[in-house]
C-alpha cells in the first residue's frame, strides 16, 4: 500500500518542471491529482513560458502512474479559477487532502533595473496566488477533516537572493505565511509547512534566464557566488524537491507543521 492512497492533491505550477515532478512523485504514492498552470506567456520572464501541450504531458505522466488527473489551464492570480478546481477536485473524488501552491516567476533584475512591474508582477504570482491557492483549497480541507499544506518558498525566503529585491521580498513573504497559515488551520488538523529549494534544474533556466543571471551579477561580483550549495552538484534534481514534498504530505510528517524544510545542498548558508 503506498502512503497516499485514496487522497487526492491539487498543485498549482503544474505543467513542468517541480509542479509536474510533485504530480508525478504524489501520484506514484496513491493520490489523485488536481492541477492548474497558465501554460502561457507571463510579460517579462526571461525564459521561455509553459504550454498547453506541458500540461497535457503532466496529465498522460499521472495517468501513467495509474491515477487519474483533472488539470486545467488557468492563473493563480484569479481566486475564482482556483476556487472552481478545488470544488470540481472535491466533486469528482469526494475530499481534497494536500495542497502545493508551487506556482511562481523569477526575475533577475539589478535594484535599479526593477521596476514597479516587475515588482507587482512578483508579488501578485508568488504571494497573492499562494494566498489564493490555500484560501480557495482550506475550506475543502477543512470537509475533509486533515489536510496538508506545503508552499514553495525559495532559499531566498530564508537568506536572499542577489539582485532580485522582488523574488526575494516574495519568498519572504510565503515563509511568514507558512507559520501564520499553520497557526490558524491547525484548529482543523491541517499541517502548513514550506519547502525552500535553491538551483532547481527545470526550464526556469532556459531562454535568456543564464544570460540574466551573468548581467545582473556584474553589477556586484562579490555577491555572485553567494548561494553556491556544499555539495558537488551545483543544482537539485526537480525529484529531488519532490521527494521532500511527498515527505511533507504523507503522515510521515504528522506532527510537522510550520516549518521551513530547506532542499538547497546548504546554500542558504554560503
Amino acid at each position: 500500500m503506498s502512503k497516499l492512497d485514496g487522497r487526492v492533491a491539487l498543485i498549482t505550477g503544474v505543467a513542468r518542471g517541480q509542479g509536474r515532478a510533485h504530480a508525478v512523485r504524489l501520484a506514484r504514492e496513491g493520490a489523485n491529482i488536481a492541477g492548474l498552470d497558465i501554460a502561457g506567456p507571463i510579460d517579462g520572464i526571461p525564459y521561455d513560458h509553459a504550454t498547453p501541450e506541458d500540461l497535457a504531458e503532466t496529465a498522460r505522466l499521472v495517468d501513467g502512474e495509474g491515477r487519474e488527473s483533472l488539470l486545467v489551464q488557468g492563473d493563480v492570480r484569479d481566486l475564482e479559477a482556483l476556487r472552481r478546481l478545488a470544488a470540481d477536485a472535491t466533486a469528482r473524488w469526494g475530499r481534497l487532502d494536500i495542497v502545493v501552491a508551487n506556482a511562481g516567476i523569477c526575475i533577475p533584475a539589478t535594484w535599479d533595473e526593477s521596476t514597479p512591474k516587475i515588482f507587482q508582477d512578483t508579488l501578485d504570482i508568488n504571494v497573492t496566488g499562494v494566498w489564493n491557492t490555500v484560501m480557495a483549497s482550506a475550506p475543502h480541507l477543512i470537509e475533509t477533516g486533515r489536510g496538508s499544506v506545503i508552499l514553495t518558498s525559495s532559499y531566498a525566503g530564508k537568506k536572499m537572493q542577489p539582485f532580485m529585491i522582488h523574488y526575494t521580498t516574495s519568498k519572504h513573504a510565503v515563509t511568514g505565511m507558512t507559520r501564520a497559515f499553520a497557526a490558524e488551520l491547525g484548529a482543523h488538523n491541517i499541517r502548513v509547512n514550506s519547502v525552500h529549494p535553491g538551483g532547481v534544474n527545470t526550464p526556469m533556466g532556459s531562454g535568456q534566464m543564464q544570460e540574466r543571471i551573468a548581467a545582473t551579477n556584474e553589477a556586484n561580483p562579490r555577491l555572485a557566488p553567494m548561494g553556491t550549495p556544499f555539495l558537488n552538484e551545483y543544482a537539485a534534481e526537480p525529484d529531488q524537491i519532490a521527494d521532500a514534498v511527498a515527505f511533507l504530505a504523507s503522515d510521515e510528517s504528522s506532527f510537522i507543521t510550520a516549518e521551513h524544510l530547506s532542499v538547497d545542498g546548504g546554500a542558504q548558508y554560503f
